[in-house]
C-alpha cells in the first residue's frame, strides 16, 4: 500500500472506534498499573519480609476499616450538606443567604485540625454545661463518641467546600435551562430536581471525586482525637516495635493504594457521565 492508499491517522482513529470495545470511553485506563504495581510492591514486602511488614498489616487491619468507613458515610454527608448549603448561597432569600454564606466563610477560615479538636473536647463541655444548667442527666453525664465527632467535624469542613462546588456548578447551568422548565409548569423545585441538577451534578464530577480523594488522606488527622484509624495503628505499632521505616513505609503504602484505586474509580465514572463538547 502507497502513501496514497495509506489511511490518515484521523481516518484510521474514526476505523478504530468502530471496532466493539475499542472506543475510547471503553479503554482500559493505563493508570491502573500504577495500582497494580503498588499493590505487587506491598505484597511482595509481606512475603519477603513478614516480619515486620506482614505483621504489620495485620496490626492495622481494623484500622484500615475504620479509615474507609469514616471516609465513606463522611462523604455521603458531605454530599447532602454541601447540596443544602449550595443551595442557600443562590437563595433569594437574604436569611438563608446569608446563613450559608456565613457558613462558608467561617468554616472555611478554621483549620481541620482546629475543628475536630474542637468537636471533641469542647463540644462535648458544652453538652455537659447544658445538662447542669437545666438539670438533665443524660447530658451531664454526655461522653462523646471519637468516631461521631470526627465524622461531624469532616462533615461540617468539607460540607462548606462542597456547598462553594454544587453552586459554581448550578451557576455553570444556562439561565435558559431554568427558564424553559417554568415555562413548561415546573416550580423551583421541580425545575431544579429535574433540570438543573442532573446536568450540575456532571459538570461538578471531578472536583466532587477530587474532593473524596483529598478527604480519605485528610482522615488520618482524625487519630489525634483517639480515632483508632489506619495511621493511629501504625503509630502504635511503631510505638511498641521502635521501627518506624518499616511502620510508615508499609502505612503509606496503604494509603497509596486507597487513594489510587479511588482516583481511578472516579476517572471512570468522570468518563461514563462526561459531557460531550
Amino acid at each position: 500500500m502507497n502513501d496514497a492508499e495509506r489511511p490518515s491517522s484521523s481516518a484510521a482513529g474514526k476505523l478504530l472506534e468502530k471496532i466493539p470495545g475499542a472506543e475510547p470511553e471503553a479503554r482500559i485506563d493505563a493508570w491502573w498499573g500504577l495500582v497494580a504495581l503498588t499493590v505487587i510492591v506491598t505484597v511482595a514486602l509481606a512475603v519477603i519480609s513478614p516480619n515486620p511488614y506482614w505483621n504489620i498489616i495485620v496490626f492495622v487491619s481494623d484500622g484500615i476499616l475504620v479509615t474507609i468507613l469514616v471516609s465513606l458515610v463522611t462523604f455521603l454527608l458531605t454530599l447532602v450538606v454541601g447540596l443544602i448549603g449550595g443551595l442557600g448561597r443562590l437563595s433569594s432569600n437574604k436569611i438563608i443567604f446569608g446563613i450559608s454564606t456565613l457558613y462558608v466563610e467561617l468554616i472555611r477560615g478554621i483549620p481541620l485540625l482546629v475543628q475536630l479538636l474542637w468537636w471533641y473536647f469542647a463540644f462535648p463541655v458544652i453538652v455537659q454545661s447544658i445538662g447542669r444548667t437545666f438539670n438533665i442527666e443524660a447530658l451531664i453525664s454526655y461522653q462523646a463518641n471519637p468516631i461521631a465527632m470526627a465524622i461531624i467535624g469532616f462533615v461540617f469542613c468539607y460540607g462548606a467546600y462542597m456547598s462553594e462546588i454544587y453552586r459554581a456548578g448550578i451557576q455553570s447551568i444556562s439561565r435558559g435551562q431554568m427558564e424553559a422548565a417554568r415555562s413548561l409548569g415546573m416550580n423551583y423545585f421541580q425545575a431544579m430536581r429535574y433540570v438543573i441538577l442532573p446536568q450540575a451534578i456532571r459538570v461538578i464530577l471531578p472536583p466532587v471525586g477530587n474532593e473524596f480523594i483529598a478527604l480519605l488522606k485528610d482522615s488520618s488527622l482524625i487519630s489525634v482525637v483517639a480515632v483508632t484509624d489506619l495511621t493511629r495503628r501504625g503509630r502504635e505499632f511503631m510505638s511498641a516495635h521502635f521501627n518506624p521505616i518499616e511502620t510508615w513505609m508499609m502505612i503509606a503504602l496503604l494509603y497509596l493504594i486507597m487513594t489510587l484505586f479511588s482516583a481511578r474509580i472516579v476517572q471512570y465514572i468522570e468518563k461514563r457521565f462526561r459531557i460531550e463538547r
